[in-house]
C-alpha cells in the first residue's frame, strides 16, 4: 500500500488570475487537495442544494450502468465524503468496496457516514488515502472502477485512465460521472449564469470557504476536455466500448468502458 500522502497544512487559495485554465497550473494538486480539506464539511449539502438533489440521482445511474455483478470488488477514485461508495453498496451486489480519496478530511466524513448505514456495510467498504496516478491496488485486481466528479480534478487525467486499466481485470467496467456544458443553447446560458454567478456565492456563504473552490469548480468543468475527446482518452488507456450517457439535459456526462 502507498504511503499516506501528507495533508496541505493551510488551502491554498485559488486566485481569480489562475482560473482561466486551472487544469494548467503548476500547483493544481496541492490547490486541490487544499480546497477539499477546506470544503469537507458543507460539501454533501452543497452538493443536494445546488444539483436540486440530482446528484443523488446520477450516483444511482452509475451504479446501474457498472452492472455490477454478486461479489466483484469495486475501486471508487476520488470517492469524496463517500457518497459512490456507500450507493454501490445499498445498491448493487457487489462483494468489497474501496473508497479511495487525495484529501483526508474528505475521508474523515465518509467513515463518519459509514456508521450510518447498515452494520453489513461496515466491514464491506474501506476506506484509504491515495491518488488516483499512484493507485495502490494490484494489476488486475479489481472489477468495477468508478470516479465521480473528480477525473477532471487530477493533475494528469490520461496518467490516471493508464492507471485505472492497470489495475482493472480484462472485460472489467470503468464508470466516470463528469459534469459537461450542456449543448442547447437556452440550458446552456442558465447553467452558465447559475454557475458563474449564483452557485459560487452561495456555495461560498454555506460553507465559508477561503480556498476559491467555488470559483474553481465553475471553471474547471468550462475548460475541461469534451465528451468525444473523453472517449478517446478512454481507448488510448486501453478501454474499449466506451458509451456516453447525457443527463440532467447536458449538465452531467456518465461514461461507460470495458477493459481490454
Amino acid at each position: 500500500m502507498s504511503q499516506p500522502i501528507a495533508s496541505s497544512p493551510a488551502p491554498q487559495s485559488w486566485r481569480d488570475d489562475e482560473l482561466a485554465n486551472p487544469h494548467a497550473h503548476a500547483q493544481k494538486a496541492a490547490k486541490v487537495q487544499g480546497m477539499f480539506e477546506a470544503i469537507a464539511g458543507s460539501y454533501d449539502l452543497n452538493n443536494r442544494l445546488h444539483s436540486l438533489w440530482q446528484d443523488v440521482r446520477w450516483r444511482n445511474f452509475a451504479v446501474r450502468k457498472a452492472n455490477v455483478q454478486p461479489g466483484e470488488t469495486v475501486l471508487d477514485v476520488a470517492c469524496g465524503t463517500g457518497d459512490l461508495t456507500q450507493a454501490f453498496a445499498t445498491r448493487s451486489p457487489a462483494g468489497k468496496i474501496i473508497g479511495l480519496d487525495f484529501a483526508p478530511g474528505m475521508l474523515d466524513h465518509a467513515r463518519t457516514k459509514l456508521k450510518g448505514l447498515a452494520p453489513k456495510h461496515h466491514e464491506q467498504i474501506t476506506y484509504m488515502q491515495g491518488d488516483a496516478q499512484d493507485l495502490p491496488q494490484a494489476d488486475a485486481s479489481i472489477d468495477v472502477l468508478s470516479i465521480a466528479f473528480g477525473i477532471r480534478n487530477v493533475t494528469d487525467p490520461q496518467r490516471a485512465l493508464h492507471e485505472f486499466a492497470r489495475v482493472l481485470r480484462p472485460g472489467g467496467r470503468i464508470i466516470i460521472l463528469e459534469f459537461e456544458q450542456p449543448k442547447n443553447p437556452l440550458v446552456r446560458a442558465f447553467n452558465d449564469f447559475y454557475c458563474a454567478q449564483v452557485m459560487p456565492r452561495t456555495a461560498t456563504w454555506i460553507s465559508g470557504d477561503k480556498s476559491g473552490a467555488y470559483k474553481y469548480l465553475p471553471k474547471s468543468v468550462a475548460s475541461f476536455v469534451s465528451r468525444d475527446r473523453m472517449l478517446a482518452m478512454l481507448g488510448d488507456a486501453g478501454f474499449v466500448q466506451g458509451e456516453a450517457w447525457g443527463l440532467s439535459m447536458g449538465i452531467c456526462v456518465c461514461y461507460r468502458a470495458a477493459r481490454k
